[in-house]
């Protein structure tokens, strides 16, 4: 491939694993991610400038702390979000890319999706206050009503584990693709 074939970047590498991918799967996960990834984006970006605003009077230190913690939170949520397109691309770069690994990626990214909203889920507290009142967290109810329970049950600082379960498996799959790629060379 020429090098204007490829990419050069996070933003590029997007368009050329739709490109390239034969994977429907992967296709609408890369979509979907691109738009999740802006959004998460703005979101942190946002939540520093809050921060900004809230830590005006404070001492310098506190201010580039909690920027810091912001956008490291940002980077270790977003990166799995990216991460399994620029797995895709970089196979598909390298002439190593098949639409079987590229639908494993694409459901590894759509179940770390579902992980964050599992992880916010366990880490919503049972009070929490809003516009300067105290709220409790709704009753769950409807199908998922029991999961959401026990979901409800878990210690917060266990909601780390979904994403990090999730993205372990992004890295593993990756990992095996390529020793596999490497092995049939």
């Amino acid at each position: 491939m020429t090098d204007e074939s490829t990419y050069s970047g996070v933003v590029s590498a997007f368009p050329f694993a739709i490109r390239e991918s034969d994977s429907r799967l992967f296709t609408a996960y890369a979509t979907l991610s691109g738009l999740l990834t802006a959004l998460l984006t703005f979101y942190f970006g946002a939540a520093i400038a809050v921060a900004a605003a809230n830590t005006l009077g404070a001492g310098a230190g506190t201010f580039s702390f909690v920027r810091s913690f912001y956008v490291f939170v940002g980077f270790l949520v977003v990166t799995p979000v990216v991460g399994p397109v620029l797995f895709v691309a970089r196979e598909h770069r390298r002439g190593r890319g098949d639409a079987r690994y590229d639908r494993r990626m694409a459901a590894l990214g759509f179940t770390y999706m579902l992980a964050i909203y599992v992880a916010a889920v366990i880490s919503m507290p049972a009070e929490f206050v809003l516009d300067g009142e105290i709220v409790t967290r709704p009753e769950p109810t409807g199908v998922f009503a029991p999961l959401v329970a026990v979901l409800y049950a878990m210690p917060p600082l266990s909601s780390v584990l979904p994403p990090v379960l999730v993205a372990l498996a992004m890295y593993v799959l990756d990992r095996r693709h390529g020793a596999a790629a490497a092995a049939d060379a």
